[in-house]
């Protein structure tokens, strides 16, 4: 398969997946918006779940190749986590299935997200690596740097993987006002994990 070809695949997965989501998607729907056959389809991607799973692949490459030149740089932290939570918010509110597609992984096969990472050229020790040296440099010494990532993973990702009770719960189920809540998280989420490494 050419890169064209993959391109106009994971395009019209995209699409679908972010309308249909991976559950009601059909390989066919994503066969006619390509403009190929199905057959075509499902002898370069035997299932509906592998081609999912490439195209979030894809996406994850995409996102760490973004981020990995600030966090191996000399960036002060603060730029640093900037670049990472304007990113990571521009991804999800691009490819809102991810989320739940992470969690599906996490309970099916962590293994494979773990291998996604570390191949992103971004280890997850190094991230430790460098919040721990903030902590250092801010007398915090008794705070474990796992704390600040594993906090910032919730507050960046509960809010779009939530959305579906969240949205019911607190905006009466209004789509417009949730995604209004949503496009407000960079900043909120910016200054909360700023005051708390205190940079």
């Amino acid at each position: 398969m050419d890169s064209t070809t993959e391109e106009k695949i994971y395009e019209a997965a995209r699409k679908i997946f972010v309308l249909k989501g991976m559950e009601g998607a059909r390989m066919q729907e994503i066969a006619d918006e390509v403009g190929m056959n199905k057959a075509l389809l499902h002898y370069y991607f035997r299932s509906k779940e592998k081609l999912f799973e490439a195209v979030f692949k894809d996406i994850f490459t995409r996102f760490f190749s973004r981020i990995r030149g600030a966090f191996t740089s000399d960036l002060p932290l603060k730029e640093k986590l900037i670049v990472f939570i304007d990113n990571y918010i521009d991804l999800i509110a691009a490819n809102p299935y991810v989320p739940q597609f992470i969690i599906n992984e996490i309970n099916r096969d962590p293994k494979v997200l773990k291998a996604m990472i570390f191949e992103s050229g971004i280890g997850p020790q190094q991230l430790l690596e460098i919040f721990l040296n903030e902590v250092q440099i801010n007398n915090q010494s008794n705070l474990d740097p796992r704390h600040i990532v594993v906090s910032l993973l919730g507050m960046l990702v509960f809010p779009f993987a939530g959305r579906p009770l969240l949205q019911l719960v607190y905006f009466n189920d209004d789509q417009k006002a949730y995604d209004q809540f949503l496009s407000e998280r960079k900043e909120i989420v910016k200054n909360m994990m700023l005051k708390f490494i205190e940079v």
